[in-house]
């Protein structure tokens, strides 16, 4: 069974999208969708199998997706 899970919740679809190219250019599987809140946010998931190996790139990946 595939179980997917929300490693990080972006603000905006440009900061989402930016993260996922950065995490799949390091190989991993990653989806966004939008999250259920008012504000337009997205969530960054990742297979819960990758979870800790994706943590170790995360913050390199929300910096990159800030510059």
């Amino acid at each position: 069974m595939v179980v997917w899970t929300v490693i990080y919740i972006a603000p905006t679809l440009r900061m989402a999208e930016r993260i996922c190219e950065h995490l799949e250019a390091q190989g991993f599987l990653v989806k966004k969708r939008p999250a259920s809140t008012v504000k337009p946010q997205f969530e960054i998931l990742v297979l819960q199998t990758e979870l800790e190996d994706v943590k170790e790139v995360l913050n390199e990946a929300i910096h990159a997706s800030m510059s």
